[in-house]
């Protein structure tokens, strides 16, 4: 009897279980192996016309400037978007976390609004600040007489642009983690560091930040593979312009299937970026397990 009930636990998980691998793992692999072949929409559903090509996409795509720049552009997405949002919404955790006033609520509420608001939404509004003309960015530089921006024109300027709207919108969501994770900090060790002499940097550094530890993890990861799938901002705003110069894989990816009409090549691509998610997400597990 005791070794059936070892196996209990199981069963409540299996419906989740279930429904992940008919909704994740099982598409992961029909993606795997359509990359291997040359479908397109064309030929959808026509099987005996389908040829298997081998690595030809994946061969195709590590030679492709398009690519390479999507992915370069990914690449610079993740690496200034993901450590600002992070830091930021650290910082306005823990400013928000130290008022008790009612006043605090209406910031927390006020900073959380954004991550709420539906993306074509947000776009609509953004495309009007960014406008070169009347938008109310170049209007304020013109009181310092600053010339116009080309927010959304300029290759040099437009990704940069695309990471403010993203950083207002993203900000909101990590901070609440953040501030829960603050709140289910008991006050005892506070108070103990207060008593031994410790001041704000040494709670900070010793107390805080360690007992934020899987909220961190929850956060980094989340947050990585949110802006590896960059799309949204790039495909409302963008559309990768101008000449390419910020479209995401993401945007790629779907570019190449439904606008080229390539299912194959844009499984190859997909997989490519399932790849590198996929080992950054397995570094961050093994940073959790090792600071354990």
């Amino acid at each position: 009897m005791k070794a059936h009930k070892k196996y209990v636990p199981y069963l409540f998980i299996a419906p989740a279980i279930l429904i992940l691998a008919f909704c994740a793992l099982i598409p992961i692999f029909i993606a795997a192996g359509i990359s291997f072949t040359d479908l397109s929409l064309l030929n959808l559903g026509q099987w005996a016309q389908v040829q298997f090509i081998g690595g030809g996409n994946y061969s195709e795509l590590l030679y492709n400037a398009d690519f390479q720049k999507a992915f370069g552009n990914t690449l610079y997405y993740v690496g200034i978007g993901v450590p600002l949002v992070i830091l930021f919404s650290l910082v306005l955790a823990l400013l928000l976390n130290t008022g008790k006033s009612p006043v605090y609520s209406v910031y927390r509420a006020a900073f959380y609004m954004p991550s709420l608001t539906n993306m074509v939404a947000i776009s609509l509004v953004w495309l009007f600040l960014f406008n070169p003309s009347i938008g109310l960015f170049n209007q304020l530089l013109s009181l310092f007489s600053v010339e116009p921006v080309k927010w959304l024109v300029d290759p040099a300027v437009v990704k940069n642009s695309l990471l403010i709207l993203s950083f207002w919108k993203n900000t909101g969501a990590n901070m609440l983690i953040f501030l829960a994770a603050l709140q289910g900090i008991p006050q005892e060790y506070y108070e103990a560091a207060s008593i031994d002499g410790a001041g704000w940097l040494n709670r900070l550094l010793r107390i805080t930040l360690p007992s934020m530890r899987f909220s961190f993890f929850f956060v980094i990861t989340t947050t990585l593979i949110g802006w590896f799938q960059y799309f949204d901002e790039v495909f409302v705003m963008t559309k990768g312009g101008p000449m390419n110069s910020s479209i995401s894989l993401a945007l790629y990816i779907y570019q190449s299937g439904f606008q080229s009409n390539r299912l194959g090549y844009s499984a190859a691509a997909s997989m490519i970026l399932f790849l590198v998610i996929f080992v950054f997400t397995l570094l961050q597990l093994r940073l959790q397990r090792s600071g354990e």
